[in-house]
């Protein structure tokens, strides 16, 4: 390993000089210092940054922590939170947990025995409380998801509105049987984006009824088997809306495999936008969401608050909630002209499948 003293020997400066060229030290000279730079890189120099956090100096590492990075949604928040940390000169550093609370706190215990500056977090449903300890030492922001035992201080989507949307959208179109695949109710999102599914129903201006299936967010395989499900009902639904990016994917396959006619057989509505979707049979309406915005701003609030202006750190709570938008494409149809008040039949209770 090349040293500072290797550097100052070659240059004949003592290493004390070195040391704070290659902090850039005004102290030094600026021909000096462009010298030492110079040879640093000329002798394949790194810095030491764990010397240097021994020294009273901080890390330029910032964890991000976040259950599935195959996930699209995920990956496009990574890549948004990077770049943006990287005019900062900060450096992200990636822990895929697998929405697991022991996997959750092993990766925070890395993280924070690397003196990290700072960890930006999806959380698990139920982080361990060794975990929220450990984040009560650490500055950190929540991002998506929402737990109270983290803090009040969170950037995501407003989920509710969104299914409520989506749902709204094929009432409009006469469906009164529609499904709902999503996560599970202990996450905070999947709870939400229930919440909204449900709040369209209970407005409909007819009756309407719900069949839901609840279960892993990330799996493909639990929405090809949700799907299956939702087609061997006696009564079928007639739409389908989605509460996630990989059931979207999974529903979507098997949908193929089975031959699906969409949307003459049944209408259906993803979550998310990714860029096959646009492709898939007629094109698929979905749940577009502004995720490469929200990454940026979490990460530039983040960097400020936290990172560069440490004494300025928010005392109080602070959320911020993003809109989706729904991307209407040729996957939903109307399935009779227009719901009217006068259609008498009786409201059935929505029927539910959690996966188990």
């Amino acid at each position: 390993m090349i040293t500072t003293k290797d550097i100052a020997e070659r240059l004949e400066l003592s290493i004390s000089t070195v040391g704070r060229a290659l902090s850039n030290d005004p102290r030094i000279s600026t021909a000096t210092t462009q010298r030492v730079h110079e040879a640093a890189a000329e002798m394949g120099y790194v810095a030491n940054r764990a010397a240097r956090m021994m020294r009273g100096g901080t890390s330029n590492l910032v964890g991000l922590v976040l259950p599935d990075i195959r996930n699209g949604f995920f990956s496009t928040i990574a890549h948004a939170l990077s770049k943006c940390l990287e005019k900062g000169e900060f450096q992200l550093m990636l822990s895929e947990t697998d929405d697991d609370r022991a996997s959750e706190l092993r990766h925070l215990r890395e993280l924070t025995s690397a003196h990290v500056a700072g960890i930006i977090i999806v959380p698990s449903a139920r982080p361990h409380p060794d975990a929220v300890r450990l984040l009560q030492m650490t500055p950190h922001i929540q991002l998506l998801r929402r737990h109270a035992s983290l803090g009040e201080q969170w950037f995501g989507i407003d989920d509710a509105r969104a299914l409520e949307d989506a749902t709204r959208h094929l009432l409009q179109l006469g469906h009164r049987h529609i499904a709902y695949i999503g996560g599970p109710e202990e996450l905070p999102t999947g709870a939400e984006r229930l919440r909204g599914f449900r709040r369209a129903l209970a407005g409909a201006p007819a009756p309407a009824q719900g069949f839901e299936v609840l279960g892993a967010p990330g799996s493909d395989h639990f929405g090809r088997d949700a799907i299956r499900r939702v087609l061997d009902q006696r009564t079928p639904p007639t739409a389908l809306v989605m509460g996630s990016v990989r059931i979207t994917y999974g529903v979507l396959e098997e949908l193929l495999v089975r031959g699906v006619r969409v949307p003459d057989e049944l209408s259906v509505i993803g979550f998310g936008d990714e860029p096959g979707f646009g492709w898939w049979g007629p094109g698929l309406t979905t749940i577009g969401l502004p995720i490469s915005e929200l990454a940026t701003a979490c990460g530039l609030w983040f960097l400020y608050h936290h990172l560069q202006h440490k004494g300025q750190r928010p005392g109080g709570p602070y959320s911020a909630l993003s809109p989706a938008t729904l991307v209407q494409r040729g996957s939903t149809r109307a399935l009779v002209p227009a719901l009217t008040a006068a259609d008498a039949e009786p409201k059935q209770p929505t029927r539910r499948a959690v996966a188990s």
